[in-house]
């Protein structure tokens, strides 16, 4: 399989800053890929040099296996994009701004505004202007405006930022059926790492310009740590029983004792039976999984780094 997206050892610096340092992934077609850091990870000044906005140092990026350059007039036919806060014109409305953008794009057909306002659920904004918009339905014609010509790629910066749960369930149910349906291939880079988990296919986390990881979004199960979660009204006297039967325990404040063996995760009515035959029944037992959030912080701290960015 072709790769849509490609950079190889994309670097950029500014000054001292390292924003992007040998940066290398690949996307596929119909791929929805998550690309995860902290905020100054470096996510959105890779996503400039894949549109031709800033050039790198160093290394290369390709679309659709042409090497992107300033010069690249013809890739952005097929390629949708939103950059940070999506600009628009403030003293026009919504349709007047995606008026702009059809014939900018040269799309013939007028209905396409309209199909795309009532994709984004923007059908009672249609003649409000840009400037009184929400965060949120500002984003929302953000995406209207990247989504308009039906491209085959779209890059998205932050898209659901601003957005109620609502209509971050509408914008994931959308990209997930333009890539599912029609191919599309869509780059989304985030710090909101729930939601990214739910709707990609493959995610990479990057650090300080760096990517540390890239996994498939299914394998996430097997990465993320578990534990079991034990309290009883004597804590001591339980986790002294527990250590007696060759189990690992830490002590979580007073009354919370932590066991990571695996055959505690797998068999916590073992561990249950053992307390309740030494007389001291467990008031709570609890499997608990270490979200993606936790995951991705603890990544971080592996290699060295911290919250800043």
């Amino acid at each position: 399989m072709s790769a849509m997206i490609q950079t190889e050892q994309l670097t950029k610096h500014f000054g001292s800053n390292h924003a992007v340092n040998g940066l290398s992934l690949e996307v596929n077609q119909g791929e929805i890929y998550g690309f995860l850091g902290l905020n100054g990870a470096g996510k959105t000044t890779t996503i400039r040099m894949l549109l031709g906005m800033i050039r790198p140092d160093s290394g290369s990026s390709y679309v659709f296996g042409q090497r992107v350059d300033a010069g690249s007039h013809k890739l952005w036919a097929n390629i949708g994009y939103m950059v940070e806060m999506p600009y628009s014109y403030p003293e026009l409305t919504v349709r007047e701004n995606l008026e702009i953008i059809r014939r900018l794009r040269g799309i013939a057909d007028r209905r396409a505004i309209d199909s795309i306002i009532d994709k984004l659920q923007l059908t009672a904004y249609r003649d409000r202007k840009a400037g009184t918009l929400s965060l949120g339905n500002g984003q929302r014609l953000g995406l209207a405006k990247a989504m308009l010509h039906h491209p085959q790629v779209l890059i998205l910066d932050e898209p659901t930022n601003g957005l109620d749960p609502a209509g971050i369930v509408e914008v994931r149910e959308l990209l997930r059926e333009l890539a599912l349906n029609h191919g599309v291939t869509i780059f989304i880079s985030s710090h909101i790492l729930g939601e990214v988990s739910r709707l990609t296919t493959r995610i990479g986390i990057v650090h300080q310009g760096r990517l540390l990881q890239e996994t498939d979004v299914k394998d996430l199960q097997h990465l993320l740590r578990r534990r079991l979660l034990v309290q009883t009204r004597d804590s001591a006297s339980a986790r002294s029983r527990l250590l007696q039967a060759g189990y690992a325990v830490q002590q979580a404040g007073e009354e919370t004792l932590l066991l990571r063996d695996e055959r505690a995760i797998a068999n916590p009515d073992h561990v249950s039976k053992l307390l309740v035959y030494a007389d001291m029944p467990p008031t709570l037992i609890q499997v608990e999984e270490e979200d993606l959030e936790a995951y991705f912080l603890r990544m971080i701290e592996s290699e060295g780094g911290g919250m800043k960015g």
